[in-house]
């Protein structure tokens, strides 16, 4: 009876999910009779780029059958054969209908088929997902080297799918800005390059600080040497030397993170010297040493209503403490 009622299920597509990025077949293709096409494979795959149709192509009994596997309502196309029937026939036959033999990574697809019984009827089993307009929105990403468009999407694009088109582009790119957006994308897709382009960006840094210092280096000798400069007796003109502000030297990370007060790490990392200078490593335990002087100024200095604000965000017991304190003291005063 299941076998009867399950005739109307099989040779059809089901279309599982449905969304903006992944769209998610599902058919159950009988398999008996089958008969192996080109190789030794009982089925080949077939793109129709006019109609976006993406087909499955088996050889039953006496009879070469289309099924399409992005469009569930489509009847399957049956092409009947004789003894002199060759493959090549059907191909040029689909060929003039617009179907061409293609490869799931061509098409931005994912396919996986198995053997499996359907409601007692031995079936191929064939699960297909469509990727292609979250491809087309990482290959934009990409070919831009911007990620804000891929930021908030949370579906995860197949690394065979994007892999190729990523690392042509990675080539390409010049500037750290580019690599930085390269960074983010990678990251998001899990590449194992995501490495690499984070020490390239790092190493771009350290040659931009070593290149900076030896500016100023130089800069610093040519002042040097104007001001040692004599003029010449024969010369009569006063001759007016404007002499350049010697720089103050740049303060390491080591004493923003050991010696510097709250207001001096607060003013450098609000200004945009540090995002320069720092790693990212460094910039983000900069700016925990910050929070951490933040809590002491406002425990040492801070007054009774900013504790108590204070206290009802973190719980922390140190407040409650300095808050008794001063309501101890107030109340003494009074």
């Amino acid at each position: 009876m299941n076998s009867i009622l399950a005739l109307g299920e099989v040779d059809k597509t089901q279309v599982v999910k449905y969304s903006p990025y992944v769209k998610h077949y599902r058919a159950y293709l009988t398999r008996t009779h089958l008969k192996p096409i080109r190789n030794g494979k009982k089925y080949l795959y077939f793109y129709n780029r006019k109609e976006k149709d993406f087909s499955i192509l088996v050889y039953r009994s006496n009879q070469y059958v289309l099924y399409s596997l992005y469009h569930p309502k489509k009847r399957a196309i049956i092409f009947n054969t004789n003894r002199k029937t060759r493959y090549r026939h059907i191909v040029r036959k689909l060929k003039h209908l617009g179907y061409y033999h293609t490869s799931c990574t061509q098409i931005a697809c994912i396919s996986h088929v198995s053997l499996r019984k359907y409601k007692g009827i031995k079936t191929l089993h064939i699960e297909v997902k469509d990727y292609r307009r979250l491809q087309d929105m990482y290959k934009k990403a990409i070919r831009t080297y911007n990620a804000k468009s891929i930021r908030s999407i949370r579906v995860k694009l197949p690394k065979q799918l994007i892999s190729a088109y990523f690392n042509r582009y990675e080539k390409r790119a010049k500037t750290q800005k580019q690599l930085e957006q390269l960074q983010i994308i990678a990251t998001k897709l899990q590449l194992p390059s995501a490495k690499s382009i984070a020490k390239k960006i790092n190493k771009d840094k350290d040659t931009v600080k070593t290149g900076n210092k030896d500016k100023i280096k130089k800069k610093a000798k040519n002042t040097k040497k104007k001001i040692t400069e004599e003029p010449k007796k024969e010369e009569v003109k006063v001759i007016d030397v404007v002499m350049e502000k010697p720089q103050k030297p740049a303060k390491s990370y080591y004493y923003y993170l050991r010696y510097a007060s709250y207001d001096e790490l607060h003013s450098y990392l609000s200004s945009g010297d540090a995002r320069n200078d720092l790693t990212y490593n460094q910039y983000n335990t900069l700016q925990k040493r910050r929070t951490t002087l933040r809590e002491e100024k406002l425990l040492r200095d801070g007054s009774l209503e900013e504790l108590i604000e204070a206290y009802k965000k973190n719980k922390d017991p140190r407040y409650k403490a300095r808050i008794l304190m001063l309501m101890k003291k107030a109340q003494e005063n009074k």
